[in-house]
């Protein structure tokens, strides 16, 4: 999701609800005989408000998993998801006066601040990435169809290389020789051997296997500028009328570098999850666990 005006409304509440708690607390501190401790009566209503946003940003994910709770617009959800998670970070902290007490709550404070960050990492990278794969990906697709599309391709640059004899043979010999010195009855020769030799050597040894492999971001065809350097060398070495069968393969290696592109971006957009999400959950388990053992002793 892009953080835009919509989420204006969301930013400035936050800030104002961050600065109220802020100014409430510190006074509080000032004045109390006892310094504030997660204990006290400001730090058991700042507590239960933070839990109560982490439960509320953790719900994001049940709402994800069962759509048909339509409870809300998914937008909605995730721009609280967004903020709220974002000011319960320190509210948590001035729940806890800014320490980190017994082993149990200084294992949540650091699991809290790895979610915190990488949630911050997460905003980023939802906001930018798409942004980025729209105008470097323009060949753009269903991330699960990738697959798919790749078979596509690696059929279709077969068929590109089937169709050269053929295409070759039905133009007249003496256009195939072009300006060659050659007899006309050595023009069918010519085409079997030196004038198909650099394409289907091009294809045998870059273009196909750069296909088979997903995500080939080392090879030499996954650099632009490469890739049309040793496309334009194998036309200057092959007649005109190959032209448009080179064109066809860089095409399709062009539309295999962006693929590959998304499938990158994608990994970058979602790998994040893979901390965040089940850390999260960890915390609401052991916060829950630390509030019924605060309540109870």
């Amino acid at each position: 999701m892009r953080i835009d005006e919509t989420h204006r409304p969301w930013a400035r509440f936050t800030l104002a609800a961050l600065i109220v708690c802020i100014v409430v607390y510190v006074p509080y501190g000032l004045l109390s005989k006892k310094p504030p401790s997660g204990g006290s009566a400001i730090g058991l209503t700042y507590g239960i408000v933070g839990f109560a946003m982490m439960i509320f940003a953790g719900l994001l994910s049940v709402r994800k998993k069962f759509p048909v709770m339509r409870i809300g617009r998914a937008k909605a959800w995730m721009r609280g998801h967004i903020w709220l998670g974002f000011l319960s970070y320190p509210i948590i902290i001035l729940h806890s006066a800014f320490g980190l007490g017994g082993t149990l709550t200084t294992t949540l404070m650091i699991l809290f601040t790895i979610v915190f960050i990488s949630g911050i990492v997460g905003a980023v990278l939802q906001h930018y990435l798409p942004i980025k794969m729209t105008r470097e990906v323009p060949m753009e697709t269903i991330y699960d169809q990738i697959d798919s599309v790749v078979s596509q391709l690696c059929q279709e640059a077969d068929d590109i290389m089937v169709q050269l004899v053929p295409a070759m043979e039905a133009i007249p010999a003496a256009e195939v020789v072009g300006s060659r010195t050659l007899p006309l009855y050595a023009a069918a020769r010519e085409v079997e051997s030196k004038d198909l030799q650099p394409i289907r050597t091009l294809y045998a040894e870059k273009v196909q296997p750069y296909l088979l492999k997903p995500a080939n971001f080392t090879h030499e065809l996954a650099d632009p500028e490469i890739a049309s350097a040793i496309f334009e060398q194998i036309r200057k070495m092959s007649p005109t009328v190959i032209d448009e069968f080179v064109n066809d393969l860089e095409n399709i290696c062009t539309e295999k570098r962006q693929l590959d592109r998304q499938a990158r971006l994608h990994h970058w957009l979602h790998t994040w999850l893979f901390i965040h999400l089940p850390i999260s959950w960890a915390i609401l388990v052991l916060g829950a666990v630390h509030a019924v053992i605060a309540l109870r002793y």
